[in-house]
């Protein structure tokens, strides 16, 4: 069983940054790709990145430019750097494993990949 940890959240004012670190535990993270994904009030969860096992990353369209993905494979810890915060990136925050490889890049950026889920955590960014 892979446990999956967030951390990180909390208030921030528009503009404002924020950074997310997700543990995880096993001794094949260096294997996975992990994601971050968020969840609003009332909406569907949405993807926002991405981290390949190699490193190669992907954005959705609505975070990229402010966001970076980075990975800590010695420290089992994937994070998440977000920048010039805007309201509506509040959201739960959550983190998850993907243990397959797909060829198609664009399959990270479904929810059905991910095995492993953390609990979320919460970001509120206020006006």
């Amino acid at each position: 069983q892979v446990q999956v940890v967030e951390s990180g959240g909390g208030l921030v004012q528009a503009g404002g940054s924020l950074k997310f670190s997700c543990a995880v535990s096993g001794r094949s993270f260096s294997t996975y790709t992990m994601g971050w994904f968020r969840q609003a009030p009332g909406k569907e969860r949405e993807f926002v990145a991405a981290i390949s096992s190699g490193g190669t990353t992907f954005y959705a369209g609505s975070v990229k430019g402010r966001s970076a993905i980075s990975r800590d494979n010695a420290q089992n810890t994937v994070y998440l750097q977000m920048n010039s915060l805007k309201p509506e990136d509040t959201a739960v925050y959550y983190c998850a494993a993907a243990l397959e490889k797909y060829s198609n890049p664009s399959a990270y950026y479904g929810r059905g990949v991910y095995n492993y889920w953390g609990q979320g955590t919460q970001v509120t960014v206020s006006s």
